[in-house]
């Protein structure tokens, strides 16, 4: 049993790992290994396993054994305990230049237990930012330029193009696919004993995306999520019902923060105060103090990051409604991502031409542009919904 056995329909991607591990291993004896370096770029669309995949290479790194899954490292890089291996991903829409300066601090030094000391950097597409005069990707750069001994950077992000050229230039980079539904599918049932009607609509409908396909399949609020989502566009029949659904989108985009963040923010605030000491007193308790109110603006970044995630999430739901309602009004011959929801998607074919199904999808996908950025959720949201309710008002 290999840790790369858990990486679907990505056999390339985990021959090539193999063989760069089996090169490290000459690396720690002094010898040449040029199948390993020390940045790397793993790249495929969301649900193509690039955390995964990142995570069982900072495994087998560590292992003697070259990533059996069962050794005390193997264990502790699963677990996020290693002392060599660190997983990050931006805390607020962005990484911010403090967070990637202290990644960078921390890559300085040498490992503490393990072989190598690993960098994960989850969404590096999130390195870059308009709004930012001085990017943390320049912080980045040096440290991959000029590395330290032993240490190993992994960035993941959606493509190549959404990582800097800087970047990318000095990194090598491992392409992931997609799974198919089929891979999927199997997958829920095998590993997750899902009954096979729910694991094969789970992975239709999360096209691919395996970490969504599992929630689909575990998780009743979940599926009733996406079947809101499913019926919102036979909802928007009036001006205040277009207001009352960004309401709700939002409230719901709200109470998927909430119970995604909840429990580990009190444990870093008890954490906290752990570290501190209970009753601190004099200039310990000003440390507590500061410390803590640091932590609550990291957590209120974190939550705003998650929030607008949720928003995304279900914005990639309605785009899967019309690529269908599309479908139907082509008449292709291809399978529908929600064919649960048939009657929704063929009452909406029915009700307007492929143009206007063509200028729905491409609001929602302007709708996605402007909430990347600082945008209010609310009122983009109430414009998106009164366009798609009548597209003769698009912007």
């Amino acid at each position: 049993m290999s840790v790369f056995d858990g990486l679907v329909g990505q056999e390339m991607a985990a021959h090539e790992l193999q063989v760069a591990v089996g090169d490290a291993q000459l690396v720690l004896g002094g010898e040449a290994g040029p199948a390993m370096t020390h940045a790397w770029l793993f790249v495929g669309p969301p649900g193509s396993g690039r955390s995964l995949a990142a995570r069982a290479f900072a495994q087998a790194l560590q292992c003697k054994e070259g990533g059996c899954g069962q050794c005390q490292d193997c264990l502790d890089v699963a677990n996020r305990t290693h002392p060599d291996v660190v997983m990050t991903e931006p805390v607020g829409v962005h990484y911010g230049v403090e967070d990637v300066r202290e990644l960078v601090a921390q890559a300085s030094g040498s490992p503490i237990r393990g072989r190598w000391r690993v960098f994960i950097l989850e969404d590096a597409d999130r390195l870059e930012s308009q709004q930012m005069d001085w990017k943390p990707a320049n912080v980045l750069l040096k440290a991959i330029e000029e590395p330290a001994p032993h240490t190993v950077w992994i960035l993941c992000a959606p493509s190549l193009q959404d990582v800097i050229a800087t970047i990318k230039s000095r990194c090598r980079v491992v392409s992931l696919r997609t799974p198919s539904a089929s891979e999927v599918t199997e997958v829920l049932i095998t590993k997750y004993g899902a009954e096979p009607e729910l694991a094969a609509a789970a992975a239709r409908i999360s096209q691919g995306h395996i970490g969504q396909a599992r929630r689909y399949v575990r998780d009743e609020d979940t599926r009733n999520r996406h079947s809101d989502v499913m019926n919102l566009p036979a909802s928007l029949t009036t001006l205040d019902a277009c207001i009352e659904a960004a309401a709700q989108f939002v409230e719901t985009a709200d109470e998927r923060m909430k119970d995604s963040v909840k429990g580990r923010d009190t444990q870093e605030r008890e954490d906290v105060r752990q570290v501190y000491g209970v009753g601190a007193r004099g200039i310990e308790a000003r440390g507590v103090s500061k410390a803590l109110n640091d932590l609550e603006k990291t957590q209120k970044r974190r939550a705003k990051r998650v929030r607008s995630d949720a928003v995304d999430l279900a914005l990639l739901d309605l785009l899967s409604f019309y690529r269908d309602v599309l479908m139907v009004q082509w008449g292709a011959d291809v399978s529908l991502i929600n064919e649960e929801f048939s009657a929704q998607l063929h009452a909406a074919a029915a009700g307007a031409s492929p143009e206007i199904t063509m200028r729905r999808i491409e609001e929602v996908l302007r709708t996605r542009a402007t909430l990347s950025g600082n945008a209010a959720p609310r009122l983009v949201l109430e414009a998106l919904f009164a366009t798609l309710r009548d597209p003769a008002v698009a912007r």
